[in-house]
């Protein structure tokens, strides 16, 4: 059975986990790691930078920094043919996930208390339903 061809010439049967659209290198083969998964590192690195200033004392600033590295990585998954890992599943998938998770932390950091910057009043109730 292992050599049985499925449409298009490809094995029936799969042997490996295939790599998700747009999971290729970033830049030539020949770079360094560093450079051929830069857009992941990029994400990751303002993620960092978010926390540090969250630790730091400045929560607001912070989750703002952590939530505008997801809305990057969304539009980096969006615009560049390949970005290395920073790939998990396809195109669509990994838009809508950076871009709800990225505007969701935003709009929580903007509503934090103590002087939200914004209020938008049914999440405040539904915050306070399930805080209860």
């Amino acid at each position: 059975m292992s050599g049985d061809l499925g449409p298009g010439g490809r094995p029936a049967v799969t042997t490996s986990t295939a790599r998700p659209e747009g999971g290729g290198r970033a830049a030539a083969g020949g770079a360094p790691a560093p450079a051929r998964q830069w857009p992941i590192l990029l994400v990751i690195g303002g993620a960092v930078a978010g926390l540090v200033v969250t630790a730091a004392g400045q929560f607001r600033a912070g989750a703002i920094v952590v939530g505008v590295s997801l809305l990057v990585g969304g539009a980096l998954r969006w615009g560049m043919q390949s970005v290395g890992m920073l790939a998990v599943r396809s195109r669509f998938t990994d838009v809508i996930t950076y871009g709800i998770l990225g505007v969701a932390i935003v709009l929580l950091a903007l509503m934090a208390q103590p002087d939200p910057l914004i209020r938008i009043p049914f999440l405040e109730d539904i915050i306070h339903f399930s805080v209860r």
